[in-house]
């Protein structure tokens, strides 16, 4: 018997079975990163993020899965649909809560849905909507969201769900030797900026040391929070969404994945990124830092993970979402995709023309941002 049930917690499945359903080495989608926020209280209701993961089995054989939250706002997402909300509250209608497939405060592409091997995954996704539709309209949501999942699911969730395009910035290994490969296909003028900048780094008297799995120790998890918590207050005026006891458990449970890079002068630490990879890919993520040094955050959080990924024969690096400054630096304007169900009809209609006018707009933004490409040759983005 066949039966999709939303789960209170994701220790209401083992582990294994759910890793094993998965069947991947992206990072965020492991048990025990989502279990770290969890337990750590990173995501429950004080946090607006109530997990609610989506578990359909076969008697006791899973057969698919996604990461589920019912959220009561929009924070940490950073697919943007506060006039969505706007305009419900406008109208006299409730947007909040709603259904979000996710990686809480994780803008990375990657695995959002799990299907056992050997299924029809058109045939699974379809029932899935279906039942989250159905489960909507009895809770009264007003919608679900699929967030950064991957290119190939896109097609597949139409026509049940609306389509949305993003723009973000990845680095693409093409057979790098080194750093200085890389910075070989740029132009003269780029390449003269990129070295002149990295040479602030060394003339300050920086040092950079990279950090992974176990090399991370308990003090350097104690620093690394202090940096990310103080660069939230300084930008914000907030704390950041993630605690310390977030990176306890992390470091703990998925260090092998972690990179930390560490910028240190006169032995002291001024700054660290933190960074999180599987077998192809690198995924920037945290940063923070106690004094501005110029060049000091790209260096930290770009440079060296360029390295990092050359060195480990990574093939991509999602630094994470905005920031035009790094097309200068070789990161390829890059699609993303979300796909939405929205329950109330006119507003269902009303977003997607909206959606339907904003792609074009997202395309040519791609298409410009490639021709500002510091490459001899421009590269064609992906």
């Amino acid at each position: 018997m066949s039966d999709i049930k939303l789960l209170g917690s994701i220790h209401d499945i083992e582990p294994q079975s759910w890793d094993k359903l998965w069947a991947s080495d992206y990072p965020f989608i492991r048990h025990a990163f989502l279990a770290a926020l969890e337990d750590s209280g990173c995501t429950n209701s004080e946090s607006g993020w109530i997990p609610s993961h989506l578990l359909w089995q076969e008697g006791e054989n899973p057969v698919a899965a996604m990461p589920l939250y019912l959220k009561t706002h929009s924070y940490g997402e950073y697919v943007f649909d506060w006039a969505w909300a706007d305009a419900y509250r406008r109208h006299g209608l409730d947007y909040y809560p709603k259904l979000l497939n996710a990686i809480p405060f994780t803008p990375s592409c990657g695995p959002r849905l799990a299907v056992q091997a050997g299924r029809d995954r058109a045939a699974v996704m379809e029932d899935i909507s279906r039942y989250l539709a159905d489960y909507c309209q009895q809770q009264q949501l007003s919608s679900w969201h699929s967030l950064f999942h991957d290119h190939s699911d896109n097609q597949l969730w139409q026509p049940q769900l609306l389509s949305r395009l993003g723009c973000q910035f990845h680095w693409y290994n093409r057979g790098y030797r080194d750093f200085q490969d890389f910075l070989d296909q740029f132009n003269s003028r780029k390449r003269k900026a990129v070295r002149k900048e990295r040479k602030q780094i060394v003339d300050a008297g920086i040092r950079l040391t990279r950090l992974v799995g176990t090399e991370i120790s308990s003090a350097d998890w104690d620093q690394f929070y202090h940096f990310y918590h103080y660069t939230y207050l300084k930008r914000s005026g907030n704390s950041g969404y993630l605690n310390r006891d977030f990176f306890a458990l992390i470091g703990e449970s998925v260090g092998e994945q972690i990179l930390m890079v560490r910028a240190e002068r006169h032995g002291e630490t001024l700054g660290a990124a933190l960074c999180f990879f599987s077998q192809t890919h690198l995924f920037g993520r945290y940063w923070g830092c106690i004094e501005e040094v110029p060049g000091l955050h790209f260096e930290t959080c770009y440079y060296q993970g360029i390295e990092f990924a050359i060195e480990r024969g990574l093939q991509v690096f999602d630094p994470g979402a905005q920031g035009e400054h790094k097309i200068q630096r070789g990161f390829e304007p890059t699609l993303t995709c979300s796909s939405h169900w929205i329950a109330e009809p006119r507003f269902r209609a009303a977003i997607a023309d909206f959606l339907q006018r904003e792609r074009p707009g997202i395309e040519a933004y791609q298409q410009d941002c490639a021709t500002y490409l510091p490459f001899r040759q421009q590269q064609a983005p992906e």
